[in-house]
């Protein structure tokens, strides 16, 4: 059974898009936290994109008392190698597939497509990308961690081996903890992967100079 299409905000940088972002927001967000950043990435109006921010689901979460709220996965521990209800980041990819193949529809090609997330969204970028069949045109994940790395090297698709991934943290991220991304980075070099990697001195957030990396990098990865 196709997974539900979610429901999402649309933004497009320019008529006719050519290319598509799509955002997945943390936990207890939902699309409309992320859906004021396009013109923080001061992308040349070249780059024509359809930027989507979808809403995730609304869910009982164990590590916040059980309090329903909108979340890609269930998270049960505090903890690096425990913290994601698998299923669940199963279930998310299938509906970012989704969402996915209806830009196909649209007229764009996999190759022009970049999933980005932060925190629980930025795991499910993480996630999705390395695992699709097809290649992709890069992945942003922002103060965020590698769900699974153990089993990257086996589920990882070729097609996605040699893809471009941004990845940026807080030096002062009490939520999703520094040393997390690091291993996460580590993990993703290990099993051959090119990681752009940045650091900067703010919490569980974002900072305008990190955004500027992130259009830099789209841009980049969009322009050709």
């Amino acid at each position: 059974m196709p997974a539900e299409l979610l429901p999402a905000i649309e933004i497009e940088s320019g008529a006719n898009p050519d290319a598509a972002v799509i955002w997945m927001h943390g936990l207890g967000d939902d699309g409309h936290g992320w859906s004021e950043v396009v013109p923080a990435l001061r992308m040349p109006a070249s780059i024509r994109a359809r930027f989507l921010f979808p809403h995730a689901p609304v869910m009982p979460v164990t590590i916040n008392n059980g309090y329903a709220m909108r979340a890609w996965y269930d998270l049960r521990e505090n903890d690096f190698n425990n913290r994601a209800d698998l299923a669940g980041v199963r279930r998310s990819q299938q509906q970012v597939e989704a969402l996915m193949a209806r830009e196909q529809t649209r007229g764009v090609q996999p190759s022009r497509i970049v999933l980005a997330g932060f925190s629980q969204g930025g795991a499910i970028a993480l996630y999705a990308g390395l695992r699709h069949a097809e290649r992709l045109a890069g992945i942003v994940a922002l103060s965020t961690y590698l769900v699974a790395p153990d089993a990257l090297v086996a589920e990882g698709s070729s097609a996605n081996r040699d893809i471009s991934i941004f990845m940026a943290h807080g030096t002062q991220d009490p939520v999703v903890q520094l040393r997390w991304a690091e291993a996460s980075r580590k993990a993703l070099v290990a099993a051959g992967y090119a990681v752009e990697w940045h650091a900067y001195p703010m919490p569980h957030s974002a900072v305008p100079e990190e955004l500027v990396a992130v259009g830099r990098f789209l841009t980049r990865t969009l322009g050709t």
